[in-house]
């Protein structure tokens, strides 16, 4: 195969409220460029709001994306053909700013719903997945003389907003998908500048170069048939109280999902009041998937040195302590590397892309027939589908982006039903919406948000009349 020329595509999103799967993307915002940082194409999608979606107040305050604004661009359906091929184009780093954190899962539900395949960009064409977020991690605690902080109560932040504030990148409104890759370009090509460290960051999202760094990490604990590697691990969830760093002890690869592996904290000082009987309320054991974040470090000295020393002290004392206790330690690999995520019955449609499994080689291509055919013709592809499930999925593609029309045999009977998804949320609605935006303090407010609030609320309830007058 020909190796095509590798880039960078930067983007991020702007989205209706912060559920992948029963929210939607409004803004789609993207900027190509070569592995040097320079631009080659720019796009913009505005997706109209789905009619079975409500926005939530807190994010419409957060983008200021209008209701009316909303009820304009391209159809989800048709806007995520697009994005799916540019994230899909040969060669493409799709990367963004906490983008593996929200964006790429937001995104991975939205290709679902859409019979697209969710998971091509990340393996696919020589296609894969970077994170800026973490990379500025290391600069923040490695090179922190590369960029002006932001500064909250004394304590340097790693906000995007603020950064650009602080360095004076951009100018433009924050939240705007657009402005908010430019800044993430920006905040790049200067960490960019610091090629070594920009090269060593780099390599974290890269799968050969992260597994192997996993596997050269030095032995914190072994005894007769097990080693078990030592770590920091940093990234922003482990807070600015803790230096955004956690020293870690892997104890090995998960055994039914096998592109993790896990790590138990080794700074918590009640680790040692552990026992076979309450270990799961004593210990904090991460996740971390192979080439994503968090990032784990090598424990050397120049590493080591931005722990305080009463932590490294902990550290120290745990792992004395771990050696004393093998088989709590066989006990704590056996439940946790064995631990798997729940069954949700009565899952949505929508939000079963964990639950379902793989489409069969028959699905794919019947998939891609649906996406070919004319519109008139979706429905008669898709009742080859072999999976209710995805013919559900049909149904909702075809009312909420052709208007068409289903006998009640053929009706999807849980489009306005209070459903939930993998994490046993419900779907937020009408009086989700009208509830919270009595629940904010307007004070805070710029006379826009509290316009935006407003329309909304007017909206929302000429519906809430409509249907009462009915």
């Amino acid at each position: 195969m020909t190796r095509q020329a590798a880039t960078y595509l930067f983007y991020d999103l702007e989205t209706t409220g912060i559920n992948p799967c029963f929210d939607q993307v409004l803004q789609f915002a993207a900027i190509r460029t070569d592995l040097s940082l320079n631009e080659i194409e720019r796009h913009e999608i505005r997706i109209k709001l789905n009619a079975d979606i409500m926005p939530s107040p807190h994010a419409m305050i957060t983008h200021r994306i209008d209701w009316q604004t909303m009820q304009t661009g391209d159809s989800e359906y048709q806007a995520m053909q697009r994005i799916h091929q540019l994230l899909n184009t040969p060669g493409t780093i799709s990367v963004g700013y906490n983008s593996l954190g929200f964006d790429d899962e937001f995104l991975r539900f939205s290709f679902y719903r859409n019979l697209l395949p969710p998971y091509t960009h990340q393996y696919a064409n020589q296609c894969g997945r970077m994170d800026i977020l973490p990379i500025t991690t290391l600069y923040y605690l490695y090179k922190p003389d590369i960029v002006q902080w932001p500064m909250i109560e004394g304590v340097r932040r790693l906000k995007l907003e603020g950064l650009n504030a602080c360095n004076h990148w951009v100018d433009g409104v924050s939240h705007d998908a657009l402005v908010d890759v430019e800044v993430t370009i920006a905040l790049a090509k200067e960490l960019y500048r610091e090629k070594a460290l920009w090269d060593y960051a780099v390599g974290f999202f890269q799968k050969a170069t992260d597994s192997a760094r996993l596997h050269q990490l030095s032995t914190g604990i072994a005894n007769d048939s097990t080693q078990y590697p030592q770590g920091i691990l940093t990234s922003l969830r482990c807070g600015y109280a803790k230096q955004l760093q956690q020293p870690v002890l892997g104890l090995g690869q998960h055994r039914h999902y096998k592109n993790q592996t896990l790590w138990l904290a080794l700074d918590q000082t009640e680790l040692q009041q552990a026992t076979l009987d309450n270990f799961t309320d004593k210990t904090r054991v991460i996740r971390k998937k192979v080439a994503e974040a968090p990032i784990i470090l090598p424990t050397k000295q120049r590493f080591l040195d931005r722990l305080d020393p009463d932590r490294l002290q902990v550290m120290q004392a745990n792992l004395a302590w771990l050696e004393t206790q093998p088989d709590l330690l066989q006990t704590l690999c056996d439940y946790y590397l064995e631990q798997t995520y729940p069954i949700v019955e009565h899952i949505d449609c929508d939000a079963a892309l964990y639950q379902i499994g793989f489409p069969s080689r028959e699905e794919e291509q019947l998939f891609q027939q649906f996406h070919q055919v004319p519109p008139d013709k979706k429905w008669q592809v898709a009742q080859r589908f072999p999976n209710a499930i995805r013919q559900q999925q049909a149904v909702r593609i075809l009312q909420r982006n052709f208007n068409h029309a289903f006998t009640n045999t053929e009706q999807d009977t849980t489009f306005s039903a209070k459903t939930q998804d993998y994490r046993c949320s419900k779907k937020y609605t009408q009086q989700d919406a009208l509830n919270d935006i009595k629940s904010i303090d307007q004070s805070t407010l710029d006379d826009q948000q509290r316009s935006l609030l407003q329309e909304l609320q007017q909206q929302l309830l000429a519906v809430e009349t409509s249907n009462h007058e009915e």
